[in-house]
């Protein structure tokens, strides 16, 4: 029977379970011009409204990694396991995540991200290092795995190219909310990576893609099965987004906070407490630790006796860094030439703060994109933010903003005040910041 994409929108459209043999071929038909963008939005449609089974949505998952090159790391002699976060605002966790699993014996290919709307990136957060290459050619990135442990970097163009694609469609036609679409994003991906293990970290909450805990539970539940029936061992935590998850936001202001986690400087118990339950996870896929409790011992050693310090040095010099970058972080790291206070209108216990207008201010300050060619400014931010529960007085600092001049410094200021609501919060906050395990 001849190849018509028109019988397979309209099959979804009606809402029809497809063959996954149509789902290939209709991708497949995308990347050879078979398909037009036209029928892709219809198709992205018609899966908007009447959903996809698992089976479905694991043959599109298939179809989108199958479409470019697969990654293969047989040669090496550690098990590869990698994260993937749904993103948020001060998430800089792949920055420790990555080398305390790569001291604990693992091998983590991260292949990140940049911002999206008002989260941050993480390769826009490694671009603050001087000289540091998001974008290595294949043998540096192989080379700098198997010598360091792990790599921070960006998707090549032959990764999955047709979630690219799919996706830039996705964001022109109001259909980037449909967890069928997202599943099938973010996992063509991962399975390209050649990955043993993945896993999840998927955010609720102000700052979140996912804002309701039951959204951000099916998203999860959605991914590990689709991973899962791909084969890909696959767990995911679901995790409170409900402020910023480390004290600070932006990128330049993101990496010293993650080195100073490193070092044992400074460390936010909430982003501690999503670090070391991640990398627990990964060392029990990676077949490193018997148990999650293991797992976390293993990575709390690999923290406190400097060898994840140690890692993330090497790795950001065997990627163009300084080879001395941990050790002499404030020197190399952009500095904003306005760094001031953002001190609180009224007193009161911080009851609540939206975490989207935060990163909504960092974004301002031009440390995000409006448009996808904008540059990104990574010397500016926001530092020492306030958690919930805290106690502050009129004048007390909520913040620091890190700003290019005292106009731009203002109106951020107004927006982080904006986020922060007083009232008679817990002074413990929210809750435990891992709300819940699927796997």
């Amino acid at each position: 029977m001849a190849f018509l994409p028109q019988e397979i929108i309209r099959a979804k459209r009606d809402g029809a379970a497809l063959d996954p043999a149509d789902i290939k071929a209709f991708i497949a038909g995308f990347d050879d011009g078979r398909v037009t963008e036209g029928q892709v939005a219809a198709f992205a449609m018609a899966v908007f409204f009447q959903g996809m089974t698992r089976l479905e949505t694991v043959a599109l998952t298939e179809a989108m990694r199958d479409s470019g090159d697969t990654l293969d790391w047989s040669d090496l002699d550690r098990p590869v396991v990698d994260k993937h976060s749904t993103g948020g605002v001060g998430d800089n966790v792949s920055l420790m995540l990555a080398p305390i699993v790569a001291a604990c014996g693992a091998a983590v290919p991260m292949i990140s991200g940049r911002g999206l709307g008002h989260t941050g990136g993480t390769l826009d957060k490694m671009e603050a290092i001087p000289g540091y290459c998001v974008t290595p050619d294949n043998a540096t990135f192989r080379r700098t795995v198997r010598e360091t442990g792990c790599a921070i970097v960006g998707q090549t163009g032959r990764l999955a190219p047709a979630d690219g694609r799919f996706y830039a469609i996705r964001d022109v036609t109001a259909t980037v909310e449909s967890i069928p679409l997202i599943t099938a994003s973010i996992l063509s991906k991962k399975l390209a990576a050649g990955l043993q293990g993945l896993v999840l970290d998927v955010k609720c909450g102000s700052g979140a893609f996912m804002a309701r805990p039951e959204d951000a539970e099916a998203l999860a539940r959605s991914l590990v099965g689709v991973a899962q029936g791909a084969g890909l061992e696959t767990t995911a935590l679901i995790t409170r987004m409900d402020q910023a998850l480390a004290s600070a936001a932006g990128n330049g202001v993101e990496v010293r906070n993650a080195v100073r986690f490193l070092v044992g400087d400074q460390r936010d118990p909430a982003l501690e407490a999503v670090t070391l339950a991640l990398a627990a996870d990964m060392l029990v896929l990676a077949g490193l630790a018997s148990d999650l409790d293991e797992g976390g011992r293993k990575a709390r050693a690999a923290l406190e006796e400097g060898r994840a310090a140690e890692v993330f040095g090497r790795m950001v010099a065997a990627l163009g860094g300084p080879s001395d970058f941990v050790e002499r972080m404030e020197s190399h790291l952009p500095q904003a030439p306005v760094i001031r206070p953002i001190p609180a209108m009224a007193g009161g216990r911080i009851a609540a703060v939206d975490a989207r207008r935060l990163g909504l201010a960092v974004v301002a300050l031009g440390g995000g994109r409006t448009r996808p060619q904008d540059a990104v400014d990574h010397a500016v931010g926001l530092s020492e933010l306030l958690p919930i529960g805290r106690v502050v007085a009129a004048g007390d600092p909520l913040a620091m903003v890190h700003a290019r001049d005292a106009a731009a410094a203002e109106a951020a200021a107004e927006m982080v005040r904006d986020a922060y609501g007083l009232g008679e919060g817990s002074p413990y906050g929210n809750g435990p910041v891992v709300i819940d395990r699927i796997g």
